[in-house]
């Protein structure tokens, strides 16, 4: 089933539902007609930034019950793991782009013209067009999972260049679990995705260098039983070398890694 194909889509288990609920915020490629003028060609026809094939990546999950919601649009559009108002998420001095990026993660403008902010109002439109519809449903759904079994897990999914240079010096590790330092999930939880996730041949850290963007952030409420992970990693893990295309046998270990820890 789809959805507000402009927004999201939505899909729905294959069998018996379970609490769980996995989202993809940055698999979006997509530019509304009415901007794609206004970016520079070359960025856009490949949009660096994006977590390629996360949700081809993660498409087991509804086998195991579990509901997916996935973004359509570019998160240089809007970035749907940003915090609405644009306080930023870190502030160790690392290159954050914002709710509506003008430069990529290398500092590299995205508009034709390298001068261009986006403006207040614009930021409002896109943020009600497009961010509000994603969040919308996402609370939506984690609402009636919660209601359903009296408790629901948010898994958010990520994946990132193993060089970013602007955002850590060294190769990111294989598997980054974020919970915020322990505020977006309680501990039994953690404890099963991390040591689950460490029964691997993947390098695996626990809040460093990434602890969980907003949704992880805005979502994680484990005194409501409402429970939230961010788990990033490196594309080089499902990617090839150039982590441009997908690799099915790099893929096919990381599903099998993914699959246990969500089981």
């Amino acid at each position: 089933m789809s959805s507000c194909m402009d927004c999201f889509r939505v899909i729905l288990p294959s069998i018996k539902r379970v609490p769980v609920l996995v989202s993809v915020p940055h698999c979006g490629t997509s530019f509304p007609p009415e901007l794609v003028e206004q970016y520079d060609a070359a960025a856009i026809s490949q949009p660096d930034d994006t977590d390629w094939f996360v949700d081809r990546l993660y498409d087991f999950a509804p086998s195991l019950g579990i509901t997916m919601i996935t973004a359509v649009q570019s998160r240089w559009v809007i970035d749907l793991n940003r915090d609405p108002d644009g306080k930023p998420l870190y502030s160790d001095g690392r290159i954050i782009t914002g709710l509506c990026p003008v430069t990529d993660f290398t500092g590299k403008p995205l508009y034709k013209d390298a001068r261009l902010t986006v403006a207040d109002h614009e930021v409002a439109r896109r943020r009600l067009t497009y961010y509000k519809p994603y969040h919308d449903q996402l609370a939506q759904i984690l609402a009636e999972l919660k209601s359903m079994f009296g408790k629901v897990l948010l898994w958010d999914c990520h994946s990132i260049r193993q060089y970013v240079q602007t955002i850590y010096r060294d190769k990111f590790p294989d598997l980054i679990l974020g919970d915020v330092d322990g505020a977006a999930a309680s501990p039994d939880i953690i404890a099963t995705a991390f040591n689950t996730l460490r029964q691997s041949d993947y390098s695996v850290t626990h809040n460093f260098p990434f602890k969980g963007g907003y949704i992880t952030r805005a979502y994680g409420k484990p005194l409501e039983n409402q429970q939230a992970l961010q788990l990033e990693m490196a594309k080089i893990n499902y990617m090839d070398d150039k982590e441009t295309t997908y690799d099915v046998v790099r893929a096919g270990k990381m599903r099998m890694v993914l699959q246990r820890t969500l089981s």
